[in-house]
């Protein structure tokens, strides 16, 4: 029977949320830094309070109850109201401080981050940045259940349950062999990737998405890749299978000077309103209330872009 003056702690609702997510019972209390038996001690005192059972545990698995299913939601957002409160207690209004979970896609993590990272602390000391970087479909998994705090990511994302704050467009170079027709040159179209044999991310990375929709509207008669045998997790790993002579690519211009001044590569650029480019952007929960500091921070890393895009625009060709 449930008690009407029962009030849970926000401690009581951690547990309850984190142990819906991990479907696990070691997982979920490795996660809270707590002990298992002070998880299940809370978890109970939830459930004792309600009157309800919310998870239901079984010696191979957990699963939660269509009761607890239909909480949750509730649960994660006075979470999140709890945090942004506390978040807004650390300083004026809209101010960054405190610990804040950044999720960010491989293709611009390890290309702004070190410039982002001095930004954050030259400008917000207070701010705790947790960077979290894995592909968009997962990072955005992780938004909505509330284990990252928003995202750096190539937009649109068509996401239910998010919003969007664009901060910059990034042109894609074309990066090839040294004897390939087009090497060096800066003029080109679209048509171009027909005579490219393109090299491309593994499935789930979002550039190679764009590619193949590059490709689609410059009617190459192939997908990219569609018959390769070749998988490849990284940019870093797609530009070295380019230096062994086996095919061509596009890259992000920020990460032309950290992948591509090597020898056995040449580059080349789309020629002036050729539409060959991402928008990125700041993604976080449409039921946030801190999209003030978020534009603070989508501003740092517009900024932190430009300085990593500095040394890449000299690998351009003129």
């Amino acid at each position: 029977m449930a008690n009407r003056e029962y009030k849970p702690t926000l401690a009581q609702l951690r547990t309850f949320v984190t142990v819906a997510e991990q479907k696990h019972f070691v997982s979920a209390a490795n996660k809270l830094g707590i002990s298992q038996p002070s998880l299940s001690q809370a978890l109970a005192a939830l459930e004792s309070g309600l009157g309800i059972q919310l998870i239901e545990r079984s010696t191979r698995r957990v699963i939660v109850t269509p009761t607890g299913e239909e909480l949750l939601p509730y649960a994660k957002a006075t979470l999140e109201a709890a945090d942004a409160f506390v978040a807004q207690s650390r300083g004026a209004l809209g101010v960054l401080a405190g610990p804040l979970n950044i999720g960010v896609i491989p293709t611009i993590a390890p290309y702004i981050l070190p410039s982002l990272l001095k930004l954050i602390e030259d400008e917000f000391p207070d701010l705790e940045p947790r960077i979290v970087e894995n592909q968009t479909e997962e990072l955005l998994l992780r938004l909505r259940d509330g284990q990252i705090d928003v995202a750096v990511l190539a937009t649109p994302t068509d996401a239910t349950g998010v919003c969007e704050i664009p901060l910059y467009e990034e042109a894609f170079a074309i990066v090839t062999s040294p004897d390939h027709p087009a090497a060096g040159r800066g003029d080109l179209d679209l048509n171009a990737l027909k005579d490219l044999e393109l090299l491309l991310l593994d499935d789930g990375h979002c550039l190679r998405d764009q590619i193949v929709e590059l490709c689609k509207i410059a009617e190459v008669n192939r997908t990219p890749g569609a018959q390769s045998v070749t998988r490849a997790a990284s940019l870093t790993t797609v530009v070295q299978l380019v230096v062994a002579g086996l095919g061509s690519t596009l890259v992000p211009v920020s990460a032309l000077s950290t992948e591509c001044a090597r020898p056995g590569l040449a580059i080349a650029a789309f020629g002036p309103g050729v539409d060959a480019k991402r928008t990125v952007g700041l993604v976080m929960r449409a039921s946030s209330r801190r999209r003030p500091e978020f534009e603070q921070l989508g501003e740092l890393v517009s900024r932190a872009f430009e300085q990593a895009t500095e040394s890449s625009r000299k690998l351009l060709p003129r």
